[in-house]
């Protein structure tokens, strides 16, 4: 065995920094609805639980039952998303106008902080952080008066999660992606999804979509068109391998679709272990004749 050596050239790691905040809201269980974060401060992250519950037996200390382990964390901004306002317990029923006291929308978020090291800084590399099933809870907004030393006012929300499933593994309610030690096309495809391109509308991938990713290699695939028959009212679902169609939110099978009874819009979306094109129709609406 080596004789272990601490704090060599290139091995002094640290993290800093959060960036590239986004906040997903959850419809018909997939986070299909993005929106950039600004001005984003800080990320604590609390995880609770795994606490120790003693077992006694045979007048001794048996073993040790360990309680669940949550996630819960607190997100700091200086602005937020006007979409954030349903997830703060504020309605909208026109632009401008909020009304309190609403129920909270569950939300996901994503960030990213970077992982630096003593030769190249910063720019080492960065991890991304997936977050799932989130609620914010009620946070207290303090306005003060503009003085000689003005401030902007940062925005503080304290958030708990439940749990999503992911294959192999407890449900889960975050997943952290280090730049530095996965497949580099792996995770260009995970920000492809997590950004959006010019083609693809951006998304948070369920955990077992983002574990996929890193199984293996990533393959590029274009979507089939799906076809309308506006004598039958049925929609044709192309089978095409790595492509996941919804209507809805929900996942339509390849074949007939229908008879539709309203306009129907079908969206593509790519497969785990796939990827679309930069530039490539991933959405089609269907009038109903």
């Amino acid at each position: 065995m080596a004789e272990l050596v601490w704090d060599q050239i290139g091995e002094r790691f640290y993290e800093t920094g959060v960036d590239h905040g986004v906040l997903y809201l959850l419809n018909s269980g997939i986070y299909d609805e993005a929106h950039p974060w600004n001005g984003l401060t800080t990320v604590t992250e609390s995880p609770t639980g795994a606490e120790a519950n003693p077992q006694y037996a045979d007048n001794i200390k048996y073993l040790n039952l360990m309680s669940l382990e949550e996630f819960a964390g607190t997100i700091e901004a200086l602005t937020y998303p006007d979409a954030f306002c349903e997830c703060d317990g504020s309605g909208m029923p026109n632009p401008g106008v909020l009304v309190g006291q609403q129920t909270r929308r569950p939300f996901g978020f994503s960030y990213r902080s970077r992982h630096g090291n003593d030769s190249e800084g910063v720019d080492y590399g960065y991890k991304l952080h997936l977050v799932y099933g989130a609620t914010a809870a009620p946070s207290e907004k303090a306005y003060t008066t503009i003085n000689d030393s003005p401030e902007a006012i940062t925005f503080s929300w304290e958030f708990w999660t439940v749990p999503v499933p992911a294959t192999g593994f407890k449900p889960t309610a975050t997943i952290v992606i280090e730049s530095t030690k996965v497949d580099a096309d792996a995770l260009a495809a995970l920000e492809d999804l997590l950004y959006g391109t010019i083609g693809t509308d951006p998304q948070l991938p369920l955990p077992d979509e983002v574990l996929a990713l890193f199984e293996g290699t990533v393959t590029e695939v274009t979507p089939g068109t799906p076809t309308y028959d506006s004598g039958t009212d049925i929609i044709t679902i192309p089978g095409t391998v790595g492509v996941i169609y919804r209507i809805l939110g929900s996942i339509v099978p390849a074949g007939a679709y229908g008879p539709i009874t309203e306009d129907t819009i079908v969206n593509a979306y790519p497969a785990p272990g796939y990827s679309f094109p930069e530039v490539v129709q991933d959405e089609w609406f269907f009038n109903f004749a």
